[in-house]
């Protein structure tokens, strides 16, 4: 049986979307140890992270969604580097998907979006930390023009083991 493949619009995050948005982030804290946080949240928790990604700035959040049913898939990010000011002009960014969105190319349509936006901002660098292992994520990166640029060995405890984090660079 064929399905019809669902038209997916990326747009800036919004109030709306938190529940949907921390429900995604909760099943890799739960299940994976792509981020190193290591209890979920509720959506009251995570709504100082919402808010510190407003539409405009350097710091944005956007959302990609089922054109139809308006269901998130996935969303990327734009964060701050480092808290210090000299870094200003750096960005750390991220993706995640929902767990049945990967493979669709979401991944891509939501970096495009945002490194669109970031065009336009006072950005110099961006820079992406990949826990190990993780091939999706290293080539989506890779395809964005993003190089290797390190990696910190057993940095993060989960789930009762040591993991790398390779680090990622490109140039804005």
């Amino acid at each position: 049986m064929m399905t019809e493949r669902t038209e997916v619009q990326v747009r800036p995050g919004v109030e709306g979307d938190l529940k949907a948005l921390t429900d995604i982030y909760n099943h890799y804290v739960r299940e994976t140890p792509i981020t190193f946080d290591t209890s979920v949240f509720t959506p009251e928790e995570r709504r100082p992270w919402l808010l510190s990604h407003p539409e405009d700035g350097p710091h944005l959040l956007k959302v990609a969604a089922d054109a139809d049913s308006q269901e998130i898939l996935g969303y990327a990010t734009s964060s701050p580097f480092r808290a210090k000011p000299a870094y200003m002009t750096s960005v750390e960014v991220t993706v995640y998907l929902a767990p049945h969105a990967g493979g669709r190319g979401i991944g891509t349509l939501l970096y495009k979006a945002l490194f669109e936006s970031l065009a336009a901002e006072d950005v110099h660098r961006a820079y992406a930390g990949i826990a190990q292992p993780n091939e999706a994520s290293r080539r989506l990166h890779e395809r964005f023009g993003f190089r290797h640029v390190g990696t910190y060995k057993e940095v993060g405890r989960k789930f009762g083991r040591y993991w790398d984090v390779a680090w990622y660079e490109k140039e804005l």
